[in-house]
């Protein structure tokens, strides 16, 4: 199963700072929820864990990650990360374009689009649950990589910031990010019951 996705996020970082976060392969993953790089073959390939919890089970996934290729003059970074978990029950493959843009005012966008692919027994879970797992999941990276980015800098701001990067779960919670879809379908649909009455 294949699930695209195209997102833009307002960074409170100048553009520079953003796109200096964004080529350390080690801090942008460790934006990631559950993940970190585990082990650095050399500049453009490293190996990864991504830990994920759904109630009491919990499963780990290991696997590669390919810096594509990087783009100063549009500060774009293009990562393709592959793995599979420990019991080899599920796999999958992201192809993530990241890149940094001007928002003005001292503010920077990121903007990514990822083509996330699902085999095994995470596939079971359909195309629109995973794209809103998948959602969830790059909002918690990209509040967690704005953090990171402000915390680069100075003052009050940055030592906030610095602590709720501190404060980074340690594994991607799986039933907290399946409630959180629940709910916001829950939601979306008595809005639209309220609205046609």
């Amino acid at each position: 199963m294949k699930v695209e996705i195209d997102k833009t996020y307002t960074l409170a970082a100048p553009v520079d700072r953003a796109w200096e976060l964004l080529q350390d392969i080690g801090s942008v993953a460790s934006c990631m929820p559950g993940a970190e790089i585990t082990e650095r073959i050399d500049d453009a390939h490293y190996k990864g864990l991504v830990k994920v919890k759904v109630g009491p089970a919990s499963a780990e996934f290991k696997g590669d990650i390919e810096v594509q290729g990087t783009d100063a003059g549009k500060r774009e970074l293009i990562l393709l990360g592959k793995g599979s978990d420990t019991r080899g029950s599920s796999s999958a493959s992201m192809l993530l374009t990241a890149s940094i843009g001007d928002a003005g005012d001292g503010a920077s966008e990121l903007h990514g689009r990822a083509e996330v692919t699902v085999n095994g027994k995470m596939a079971s879970f359909g195309g629109r649950m995973m794209e809103s797992i998948a959602d969830r999941i790059l909002q918690q990276f990209a509040d967690n990589f704005a953090d990171r980015a402000v915390a680069m800098g100075g003052g009050s701001e940055a030592e906030a910031a610095a602590g709720r990067v501190e404060e980074k779960p340690a594994e991607i919670n799986g039933l907290a990010l399946l409630w959180q879809v629940i709910a916001g379908f829950f939601s979306r649909l008595l809005g639209r019951g309220s609205g046609a009455s």
